[in-house]
């Protein structure tokens, strides 16, 4: 057991317990949880051959406790809390499956549902001690009609911070009640004021809602997270009472959701360049801040701390869609829906449309290639497409002979490379051969489920700003296969809310919008031609099975290039069925390609910007480590 205390000023970073073990010195390396909140706490089985444990971690971080608690009283605890998965343990522990057996303890005794946020974060919080700043920070609580009740909790909140701001104004959306009295009257918003005219001569605008409780120190670490960026938020309590664990900046997320709320600490510098014109109508305000944040390529801070109990912004989806619809001035190019109750962001397609080439490595399997062919020439609705297929020496006279039928299609191409498998080589001989300007990577176990799937990506790979992108995977049973790849999951990458139903919304409803995330599955992978190259394709030496997509993704991010995932594109995907489980030489191989990972991407192994360092990575689901 360890518990360790971090700096909440410090850059997020999950610290990793490396373990030596036997005469080799072989490694096996742990991703602990971050210390958000100012403590955090991991509880890990330790190889009975282990020589020597080494704990790396940012010198923010310090070790408070070690300790150990016995194997029998575990599993006695898992026993109580999951009986199931203690049978599961014992089970993976008689077939002599390390890795399971200590998984699955974590995950029943280590591992918080995030519905008992409360006493977790309780255990955890500790007063954030931070060096005051000069900055000066005016206050404006964006107050409706009904508001007054709220507003006292709001002011005495920001009179108790650290920090103390400079000035504290209530702007109200019509004329003040007449029981708003004193500093609480303030005067009626002003649609044609700008933002200097709000942030007056403070260096800093903080935007709040009545009824917005910020902890003491709020002010202090967001002024502090100011200090090298032009917006700055933290985490909150919702109003619905659960924790809003937000990602760091992630732009199409939060143009979709506004997830970044409030408390909002905005830079005078930054407003003044970014947001000349008028401040318009307050019910809509953080929506053009957004856009100009993502247009201006606004430096964004995320605090991941809870800073707040929060109202919300008070925009429905249906009410963000009509205020980004309404953008004015030099604004992204989208135009803004509603679907399945969540904003979606539709961007131009080229006219005319591009060619896509389909590649589909293969082999054998004539149930999955005639599946996946006809779904991709026969049930998609984007016409503009090429196939291409790379054979890795199938000898099943079926599927020959469906290749001589598929011959006669001017779309197909069918390469035949009868080589030792090496996936990352097929797929970059089909990039090679491809013809297309967009280039979508398909397994041959994948099925189409709808006619606008390839639309909806070659949209996303479109973008200037956007390099891989990812599809919405369930499998055969409707529950999800794909919804993102996060980096330090099960100790490497992994695919987060695996096997949960297909219409999770996942946490701040992220699932149902289009948003960034480090990685996604090459099962189903569009990306333009040009930055494939640029970047080298898929890493044939290092990774020839496994990880190199998640490698060619990190690759575009180091590049300039996001990865995003998307919903609108659902498809279904049997996992690996045509490849079989890794066991044996495949297991071992396994392990060798995840070592040369995890030495690759250790940085992003610490931090996955867009999954919350509380997160658990053990299990993998939106729980708390």
């Amino acid at each position: 057991m360890l518990s360790y205390a971090g700096d909440p000023t410090a850059a997020p970073r999950r610290p990793i317990l490396r373990v030596l073990r036997g005469p080799d010195e072989s490694v096996q390396d742990f991703v602990l949880p971050g210390a958000s909140q100012g403590l955090a706490h991991w509880l890990g089985l330790i190889p009975p051959d282990t020589r020597e444990i080494r704990l790396s971690a940012g010198a923010d971080v310090t070790v408070e406790r070690v300790g150990a608690r016995r194997e029998a009283e575990v599993l006695a605890q898992c026993l109580l809390r999951r009986p199931w998965r203690c049978v599961s343990a014992l089970y993976e522990r008689a077939r002599g499956s390390e890795r399971r057996y200590r998984d699955i303890l974590r995950g029943a005794c280590a591992v918080t549902p995030i519905a008992r946020f409360p006493s977790w974060v309780a255990a955890r919080t500790r007063p954030a001690r931070i060096a005051p700043t000069a900055l000066r920070i005016r206050c404006i609580l964006l107050a409706q009609s009904g508001d007054a009740a709220a507003l006292s909790a709001t002011c005495g909140a920001l009179r108790a911070q650290t920090h103390r701001p400079e000035s504290i104004r209530v702007a109200w959306a019509e004329a003040p009640p007449a029981s708003a009295d004193g500093p609480m009257s303030g005067q009626v918003w002003d649609e044609a004021a700008g933002f200097d005219d709000l942030s007056g001569g403070a260096d800093a605008l903080c935007l709040l809602r009545p009824g917005d409780v910020p902890v003491p120190e709020a002010l202090a670490l967001l002024a502090h997270a100011l200090s090298e960026a032009d917006i700055a938020y933290g985490d909150a309590i919702g109003p619905d009472g659960r924790p809003q664990l937000k990602p760091d900046w992630s732009p199409d997320l939060a143009l979709a959701t506004g997830y970044p709320g409030f408390p909002l600490l905005l830079s005078k510098t930054w407003l003044a360049a970014a947001l000349a014109g008028p401040v318009g109508r307050m019910a809509v305000l953080t929506p053009p801040i957004v856009a100009a944040a993502v247009t201006s390529a606004a430096r964004v801070a995320h605090v991941p701390r809870i800073l707040a109990r929060s109202t919300g912004d008070g925009l429905n989806p249906s009410a963000r869609a009509e205020a980004l619809d309404a953008l004015p001035g030099a604004r992204p190019p989208f135009r803004a829906g509603i679907h399945d109750g969540a904003v979606r962001l539709e961007w131009p397609l080229p006219d005319p449309v591009p060619l896509v080439s389909v590649v589909i490595p293969s082999r054998d399997r004539l149930d999955l290639i005639t599946r996946v062919c006809h779904g991709v020439l026969r049930e998609t609705a984007y016409a503009s497409i090429e196939l291409i297929i790379v054979d890795n020496g199938s000898t099943d006279p079926a599927v020959l002979d469906h290749y001589a039928s598929l011959r006669g299609d001017p779309r197909v191409q069918i390469l035949m490379d009868p080589q030792p498998f090496n996936f990352a080589k097929m797929v970059n001989a089909g990039v090679d051969a491809a013809s297309g300007s967009i280039v979508v990577l398909l397994n041959n176990d994948v099925a189409v489920l709808e006619p606008g799937w390839l639309e909806a990506m070659v949209r996303q790979a479109c973008r200037p700003e956007v390099g891989a992108v990812g599809a919405k995977l369930l499998y055969g049973d409707g529950t999800l296969q794909h919804a993102g790849v996060v980096v330090g999951l099960g100790g490497r990458a992994g695919h987060i809310l695996r096997r949960r139903p297909g219409d999770t919304p996942g946490h701040l409803g992220r699932l149902r919008v289009a948003h960034e995330v480090s990685a996604v599955t090459a099962a189903c992978l569009a990306v333009a031609r040009d930055k494939y190259l640029a970047v080298g394709g898929f890493d044939a030496e290092a990774f020839p099975v496994d990880f190199n997509d998640v490698d060619f993704c990190l690759r575009l991010g180091a590049a300039g290039w996001k990865t995003v995932w998307t919903p609108a594109a659902t498809l279904a995907h049997l996992e690996s069925v045509s490849r079989g489980p890794s066991v044996g030489a495949k297991r071992a191989r396994f392990e060798q390609e995840a070592a040369r990972f995890s030495e690759r991407w250790r940085a992003v192994i610490w931090h996955d910007p867009f999954y919350h360092p509380a997160l658990s990575v053990t299990t993998f689901g939106e729980d708390l480590e």
